[in-house]
């Protein structure tokens, strides 16, 4: 349907939806790295020693989760990493299994420009240092 509507214009669709800037800012304040700000062109997945937060393009998400997931194995970094509440999804089940805490909105999150509000609900995955 929604392809069907994408191609006679009957709306516009795009996956790169800044994040809502009360949660950005507050995560850039405290030093994550964002590692797929709106133009993520050309970004290589190289492992970041950094804690991240992530917010991806959707139309990529799976790319994304399992680079993220490898580098919080590979730097044992917190990683905070803002997605669709789809809890049927093979991503989400991918993060359960390593161990994620889950932090729920209430309500649905308004994206961009805040006219309106996410057609999905969210939720804020965090992939915890583990200590030693």
């Amino acid at each position: 349907m929604k392809a069907y509507l994408q191609r006679n214009k009957k709306i516009s669709y795009s996956d790169h939806w800044a994040t809502p800037t009360e949660i950005y800012d507050f995560y850039e304040n405290l030093g994550y790295y964002d590692p797929c700000p709106l133009n993520s062109t050309g970004f290589d997945f190289k492992v970041i020693d950094k804690p991240i937060f992530l917010n991806p393009p959707y139309s990529e998400i799976v790319k994304w989760i399992d680079w993220a997931v490898e580098n919080w194995v590979k730097t044992n970094r917190h990683h905070i990493i803002l997605i669709p509440s789809r809890t049927d999804t093979k991503y989400f089940h991918k993060l359960l299994h390593n161990g994620c805490d889950l932090e729920f909105f209430e309500g649905r999150l308004k994206f961009g420009d805040k006219k309106g509000t996410a057609p999905f609900p969210s939720v804020l995955v965090h992939l915890r240092e583990v200590i030693k």
